[in-house]
């Protein structure tokens, strides 16, 4: 073959050659471009689902080798594979703790609680009740419960009903057997006789 017949000859066989790989890289990077996308959304679906779903749950909980709490709930989700894991009542719970002697410290009741696994922390949604040893009960509409610190607190409107009165304010801290306890912008005391606040009031 005549070296200019050669030359023209490998100058088109590299420009199919280009062409045929330019085509390929084409097709093929749309699909790189699905399967990242959809990688991505799996971790996102991934991340947004339980690890764990129980449901009608009636369970106890040890803390340093004794009984401290019981659970009544009517769903538990437990979330591990997020940046916080955590647990999740949405259906609403009733907790008891128990004292060393297994006597009732406080029974708590909300209609949606959050407990952070790593931070020891209890969240607590929508109609906390809480009924203390002493008898004293608590309404509110948030409440943080700190089992490092080992206190409750607020920073929402709370009404505590004593026996002999009843007593309203804005913020409210605790020691977590609710025995000692203060209120912060008081704004009421009112006795037992007199009209309490309604549940509108307490949902402000």
């Amino acid at each position: 073959m005549p070296e200019g017949q050669k030359t023209n000859y490998l100058l088109t066989l590299f420009n199919i050659t280009v062409a045929v790989c330019a085509t390929v890289m084409l097709l093929l990077l749309p699909s790189c471009d699905d399967k990242h996308k959809n990688l991505v959304d799996a971790i996102r679906e991934q991340d947004s689902v339980p690890d764990m779903r129980t449901t009608g749950v009636t369970t106890f909980i040890s803390d340093s080798g004794l009984i401290r709490y019981k659970i009544i709930a009517s769903e538990w989700l437990i979330y591990s594979r997020v940046d916080s894991p955590y647990w999740a009542f949405k259906k609403g719970i009733y907790l008891e703790k128990f004292d060393t002697l297994f006597h009732i410290d406080a029974s708590i009741k909300a209609d949606t609680a959050y407990y952070y696994d790593q931070k020891r922390l209890w969240e607590l949604r929508s109609n906390v009740h809480i009924r203390s040893q002493k008898g004293d009960k608590f309404d509110t509409q948030l409440l943080y419960w700190d089992q490092r610190t080992e206190r409750i607190y607020s920073n929402q409107f709370i009404r505590i009903e004593q026996v002999d009165k009843i007593l309203t304010g804005y913020g409210f801290d605790s020691n977590q057997q609710m025995t000692e306890y203060q209120i912060f912008n008081n704004s009421g005391i009112f006795t037992v006789e007199d009209t309490a606040p309604t549940d509108s009031t307490l949902k402000k």
